[in-house]
């Protein structure tokens, strides 16, 4: 098991009532998928909110990076960077803005 950082946006975090960064337990190998289960079962009220409840796909206005990249138009099952399995670098997800 991986101890993976994620830092959530504003509007989850408030949600949730956690700080900037939480901190989920993620059996190896550590993938979007796997984090996004962890965080749903470590924080119910978030199930729902980051991706659909039937399709599992992420929610328009939200995106995911790791290592400072954009990864939110990867597959969700690609095995993540390991600064992100490790916990040396947290796993970013954040709120998009749309507008021009």
């Amino acid at each position: 098991m991986s101890q993976i950082r994620v830092v959530l946006p504003f509007h989850l975090r408030n949600l949730a009532h956690v700080g900037n960064e939480i901190t989920v337990s993620v059996a190896d190998p550590v993938t979007v998928s796997s984090i996004l289960d962890a965080i749903e079962l470590a924080y119910p009220v978030l199930k729902g909110t980051i991706r659909e409840h039937q399709t599992h796909k992420r929610r328009a206005f939200l995106r995911f990076f790791a290592c400072a990249e954009d990864i939110s138009l990867e597959p969700p099952t690609e095995t993540l960077p390991e600064p992100i399995s490790s916990g040396r670098e947290p796993f970013l997800i954040i709120g998009a803005i749309a507008g021009g």
